[in-house]
């Protein structure tokens, strides 16, 4: 079978030429690196190596080098429907810890988010804890929240791109509908599933309305919707960077832990480190010429 062996720098950093011979000559490549954007993403080629220890002589080659690195089989890279989670991975924010700020908690919400992402906590009960503490703010705040919303590098092109190939998307967040609808539409997903916050009296009540997006609802999201589609687990792909999107990135065909918590990225398969989110598509092996912008 052969693979492949996707480099992907950070943005800015010009850096991949000379670490794609550094790993050509550690790994004993023949040819030169099929590249997907020049000085950006390329490809290298490979069989009769374990793709394993190809991964780990390509990340001892790069050293400290800001270069992601995924190694897959070449045939089937192109998926046919993307799963993502919204918060720090196509928006930038944690929207509990935007909402906390109004009170003047955000400290104490933020590292409550960091434990719970990082696998330490329960996510329901994480949840139910930050949302307690909301109580009595007014429902204005949700609006004034939003505002600060900032889209992930790449979030429009990687969607563009792959709604463009024919491919399916589904947005699935832990988070809520105030702020996940307005991208969903903003951006184009076919599919959205998220939590609903409980509005009494113009306030936010303090509790969420069942059913709990959690880590096992986003698996069967993707799965149920894979299947809808008649298409099988391997032809899909999901990011997410939080413990509750592990069990989504284990299920898809190409699972990437995005900027992930250490849990998350030590547990993942693939992960994105530096890229922005055009580095998806690039792990996908799409080109340059090939991304839409929208």
């Amino acid at each position: 079978m052969q693979f492949v062996i996707t480099l992907i720098a950070a943005p800015g950093k010009v850096v991949l030429p000379d670490a794609a011979a550094a790993v050509e000559r550690m790994l004993g490549l023949r040819g030169t690196p099929d590249w997907l954007a020049p000085g950006i993403a390329c490809d290298l080629a490979f069989d009769g190596i374990d793709p394993q220890a190809a991964e780990a002589t390509t990340r001892q080659a790069l050293g400290s080098a800001p270069v992601d690195v995924l190694v897959q089989p070449a045939k089937g890279r192109r998926k046919r429907l993307l799963a993502a989670d919204l918060e720090s991975t196509i928006i930038e924010n944690e929207m509990l810890d935007e909402l906390a700020g109004f009170v003047g908690l955000r400290a104490e919400v933020s590292e409550i988010t960091r434990r719970a992402m990082n696998g330490e906590l329960d996510f329901k009960e994480a949840l139910a804890a930050r949302v307690g503490l909301l109580k009595g703010l007014p429902a204005s705040v949700l609006d004034e929240a939003a505002k600060r919303i900032r889209l992930i590098p790449g979030a429009r092109e990687l969607v563009a791109t792959m709604r463009a190939a024919g491919a399916r998307t589904l947005l699935v967040s832990g988070g809520f509908t105030a702020f996940a609808e307005p991208i969903a539409a903003q951006l184009g997903f076919d599919r959205l599933l998220c939590n609903r916050l409980d509005i009494a009296g113009g306030r936010i009540a303090g509790t969420v309305s069942p059913p709990i997006v959690t880590r096992e609802v986003k698996r069967e999201a993707l799965l149920a919707l894979a299947e809808e589609c008649g298409m099988q687990p391997a032809e899909t792909v999901a990011i997410g960077d939080g413990a509750n999107d592990l069990p989504m990135l284990q299920a898809a065909g190409l699972g990437i832990a995005f900027r992930a918590k250490p849990a998350v990225a030590a547990a993942a398969r693939w992960r994105l480190d530096h890229a922005d989110l055009t580095g998806v598509l690039y792990a996908l092996g799409y080109r340059r010429g090939e991304i839409v912008s929208s």
